[in-house]
């Protein structure tokens, strides 16, 4: 399992913040239009989980 260390955030044009593991990423990128399809697959929609937090608390 990843730990934060092996995380990188990434933003896409709406402010929206995506976590992913760091080996799936194949070179230095800053905004989630710039991922891949494949590398998309393997980040975490950060706005989903913490929405999904409030929405049961």
């Amino acid at each position: 399992m990843a730990g934060y260390d092996d995380l990188v955030f990434v933003y896409d044009k709406e402010g929206r913040e995506y976590a992913c593991p760091i080996e799936a990423l194949k070179g230095n990128v800053k905004k989630k239009e710039d991922l891949t399809e494949e590398e998309k697959k393997k980040c975490l929609d950060l706005n989903e989980v913490v929405s999904g937090a409030y929405e049961r608390g």
